[in-house]
């Protein structure tokens, strides 16, 4: 009886550590494997802007620097698709100042153009107007990009493209009213053309939902300065201040995945374990041989039953879509092989893809994929292949659910 009681404590000795070391493994999110999707209402903003812009057509040379600068101002609705991407549409208002040719004003055929006693060089005269529209922009973060995704940063450079629509204003000397410079019975008030810009928008955090705004812009007008007839794309670049207001979630979160605690001990105490647990391992195995002689001295001994357990030596986890051994999965591998090393046994691998995304020919190819990865990374390690061997499973190794896909995705390793 005492035998078997020490037997039993031998046994509760070992398995204590093992047990101990599968309870270690906590869920964290891994912004390696980019970052989840937040629903449609998330994620949108409303920008207020307001600066100056200066005309560049081809005879605003003449005209003071002072005079050439003219007021901007816009306003936007928008929304972030991801970290990196966003669209934003709204209004705006431009007003033009610049030169022209002062024989244009006579033919009444330059828009904008004024009969003003002020006269410039080269011939030339002040004209005016003003423009409202509409605008479109595709948004991209480069701090994002380039940095990675963190929330709550100071500072993120924001680069835009896009164009519009404008309706064009002007004010002439005919009786004090607003008309289209190039229309002589005065009944058109307005001139319709294409815009085009890109931008750098640096955004600085003042508080979770408000930033300042530096909009510094470059945009391109299709406008009739020079003579009606004569449509160019003229320069007009930009400097503006505002505020970008987010509204409710404004934040990304990563997937979540299993990680294993690092090893507390160093190589030699790692060696110093082994070679306790060999011993261990020993004396088990002498106090088995002297139970046995015992039991068979009372009565036959009983056919020998196979020991089996359902719990895998080990589980390596994988992102969606991929079939590579990545991050913390690695040392994992290495640990496996480890074990390997020190034991005679076969063993079974066996290859896991969710049910939930995908398709059959998708998620057998990535069952495939990563069984064979993992078995190439042990034989890569000097464990013989013929130790293992590989088979895929079709069903879900948790079903817990789509939310819990993740812990699907994986490879499992089974003792034989």
């Amino acid at each position: 009886m005492k035998k078997i009681t020490l037997l039993a404590f031998a046994a509760a000795m070992l398995m204590g550590p093992a047990v101990a070391n599968a309870q270690e493994v906590t869920y964290v999110e891994d912004p390696a494997q980019g970052y989840l999707f937040n629903s449609m209402k998330d994620n949108w903003f409303i920008q207020g802007e307001g600066g100056v812009g200066m005309m560049m057509s081809a005879y605003d040379r003449n005209e003071k620097f002072g005079h050439r600068l003219g007021a901007k101002a816009g306003l936007f609705i928008g929304k972030w698709f991801s970290p990196l991407l966003g669209v934003r549409l709204g209004g705006e208002f431009n007003q033009m100042k610049g030169a022209t040719l002062a024989s244009n004003l006579n033919n009444s055929i330059v828009l904008g153009a004024r009969n003003w006693p002020r006269q410039l060089d080269n011939n030339c005269i002040p004209q005016h107007f003003n423009d409202v529209g509409i605008r479109g922009d595709v948004m991209f973060n480069l701090t994002n990009w380039i940095c990675g995704y963190k929330p709550g940063r100071f500072y993120n450079a924001v680069v835009y493209a896009g164009g519009g629509v404008d309706w064009v204003y002007e004010r002439e000397n005919h009786d004090g009213k607003w008309v289209y410079g190039g229309n002589k019975d005065k009944t058109k008030d307005h001139d319709r053309h294409m815009a085009l810009r890109a931008g750098l928008l640096n955004y600085f955090g003042l508080t979770k939902h408000l930033d300042l705004l530096l909009d510094l812009r470059f945009e391109l007008f299709q406008e009739h300065t020079d003579g009606i007839g004569i449509r160019t794309w003229n320069e007009y670049p930009g400097v503006l201040l505002g505020l970008n207001y987010k509204f409710g979630k404004s934040e990304w979160n990563a997937p979540v995945v299993p990680v294993c605690a690092s090893s507390k001990y160093s190589d030699a105490e790692g060696d110093a374990l082994v070679a306790r647990l060999a011993a261990a391992d020993k004396k088990i195995a002498d106090l088995e041989d002297q139970l046995r002689k015992c039991l068979q001295d009372k009565k036959p001994a009983p056919a020998p039953q196979a020991v089996s357990s359902d719990a895998p030596l080990a589980t390596i986890y994988y992102p969606i879509n991929r079939t590579e051994i990545l991050g913390v999965q690695k040392n994992v591998v290495e640990a496996v092989a480890e074990v390997m090393a020190n034991e005679n046994n076969s063993y079974t691998l066996t290859g896991w893809a969710d049910n939930y995304t995908g398709n059959d020919k998708i998620n057998t190819r990535l069952r495939k994929g990563r069984v064979a990865g993992v078995k190439d990374a042990l034989v890569a390690k000097g464990i013989d292949a013929g130790r293992l061997d590989t088979q895929i499973n079709d069903g879900n190794l948790t079903n817990y659910g789509p939310k819990c896909a993740s812990l699907d995705r994986a490879v499992t390793i089974h003792r034989k």
